[in-house]
């Protein structure tokens, strides 16, 4: 059978060489880029597979392989057509360019080994969907209380779990295990311990948590405002925002204690549980109104005791679980393109641009020292000034960084640094390197979209890359809650 069809493969190549020369009418054909007159040759779309200048063997060949390739889709010239809203992140079929349609492949070598290529689901409690036409997750849906003994003292809260500092919970549980959360417990004075970025708490009996401190006002409206369009070389529109998160945790010092999405939980092994906010101070039957969504019209109502990355919840009933859908950002992971949740930055900007909370209390967990002892952050890169979409409106498949995203021209794309299956140093805090392409390497046409860390320290090693207006590059002291959830490839 191998010799048989090494002998087919054969003809057809001899087909093709002679067939080239001289077509099945005896008229000279094309040799080379250009026809017979000297003139460029384009190829046109074909209505149906036909080998150009093939002879008889080699067309009998396309007409039979017709109903199981895609070898011939794709024609020179003719590029598909990109739409803004593919995000230019999902990957290919394997079947693009084979012989072969997709269903004739195996399944991904990740189904088999998640730290080979392939998508991995990482944050297993929930369920993700990527068909729609925003990525979701939907998560577990818990209940807890304040016991801060403040003005806010016993309000009732809702919250998701998406990383733990218990390996052994994190498997039962599906969570995203960090080692590194367990270095976030820092403490205001040195000299005496009282902790300022983790909250404590413990669960009662019902499996309700009781924290001993942090309320979140989910009522003041998102807006990012830029006074500036002006994208060209190293214009940065960060610099012209005014900006407003949608949700603003409680600081360190309030009656009611500070607020971060760190929690401490006494009666599980004193572990740190990432346990972000999703409503405060509501009851399940306010929260009932959005278990089949949020209509257009309800929107700001929605917003106002929600967190903006919601787009259902459903407290539950009789018993039943509750459950809560939050949208997905894509981003990149040592040139793998993944999904992952923003909940909470240290800062208000970053918080108002990734329709987070802005929980103050996290800038109190010490950044610039990733992977160090007693580090518990991760580095997230981000770009001011990459590349944008063509003025025409065309989509660029370069487009990166927030002055793109500031544009409406869709997310960020930041580069994650270490996330499990890939690194061990994983953490849902990712300490923010904000890079900006010089002058110079926007003129040699270097700038490009950066899907991997060292690649993006390389550009920063070559003098290519700086912090914005040309400071050093490094961390900016912000941080931002991103957990996890799938690696695409």
């Amino acid at each position: 059978m191998k010799f048989h069809t090494k002998k087919i493969f054969i003809g057809v190549a001899i087909a093709l060489t002679l067939s080239a020369c001289s077509g099945d009418d005896g008229v000279q054909g094309p040799v080379g880029p250009q026809g017979e007159a000297g003139q460029d040759f384009v190829a046109e779309p074909p209505s149906e597979i036909t080998v150009p200048f093939g002879g008889r063997l080699a067309q009998d060949f396309a007409e039979s392989t017709e109903s199981s390739t895609n070898a011939f889709e794709l024609v020179p010239g003719t590029p598909a057509e990109f739409e803004e809203d593919d995000d230019d992140v999902a990957p290919g079929p394997p079947s693009v360019g084979a012989d072969i349609p997709v269903t004739y492949f195996g399944p991904a070598p990740s189904d088999s080994n998640p730290r080979l290529i392939g998508p991995v689901q990482l944050l297993t409690a929930g369920i993700v969907d990527t068909e729609s036409e925003v990525a979701t997750v939907t998560l577990p849906l818990y209940r807890g209380r304040l016991a801060s003994g403040g003005p806010k003292n016993d309000q009732q809260f809702w919250y998701i779990v998406t990383d733990t500092s218990d390996r052994d919970n994190a498997a039962a549980l599906g969570l995203n295990f960090s080692e590194k959360l367990a270095f976030t417990d820092v403490s205001a004075d040195g000299d005496s311990f009282e902790p300022n970025a983790v909250r404590r708490g413990f669960y009662d009996s019902e499996g309700v948590l009781i924290t001993s401190g942090g309320a979140v006002d989910f009522s003041t409206v998102r807006s990012v405002a830029s006074s500036s369009d002006d994208t060209s070389g190293t214009s940065n529109l960060i610099a012209a925002l005014t900006t407003s998160p949608g949700a603003v945790g409680t600081d360190v010092g309030d009656p009611d204690g500070f607020y971060s999405p760190l929690v401490k939980i006494e009666n599980a092994r004193n572990h740190i549980f990432n346990a972000p906010m999703v409503s405060f101070n509501t009851d399940a039957e306010e929260l009932s109104a959005y278990c089949d969504g949020i209509p257009e019209e309800k929107l700001a109502d929605a917003q106002a005791i929600l967190h903006d990355s919601v787009v259902a919840i459903c407290p539950g009933e009789d018993g039943e679980a509750g459950t809560v859908t939050l949208e997905l950002t894509l981003g990149f992971s040592f040139g793998r393109p993944v999904l992952y949740l923003s909940t909470d930055a240290s800062a208000g900007l970053p918080a108002a641009l990734e329709g987070a909370i802005h929980a103050p209390a996290m800038g109190n967990i010490p950044v610039g020292a990733d992977d160090s002892l007693f580090s518990g952050v991760e580095r997230i890169f981000g770009f001011t000034n990459g590349p944008v979409n063509d003025a025409s409106g065309q989509v660029s498949p370069q487009r990166q960084g927030f002055n793109s995203a500031i544009l409406g021209e869709g997310v960020p794309l930041n580069v994650l640094g270490g996330i499990p299956t890939i690194a061990t140093d994983y953490s849902p805090l990712w300490d923010l390197n904000l890079g900006e392409w010089t002058q110079e390497a926007v003129d040699k046409g270097y700038r490009s979209r950066m899907t991997e860390e060292f690649a993006i320290l390389g550009m920063v090693e070559r003098g290519f890359v700086t912090g914005p207006g040309g400071a050093p590059y490094g961390s900016t002291g912000i941080i931002i809650n991103c957990p996890i959830v799938q690696r695409l490839l």
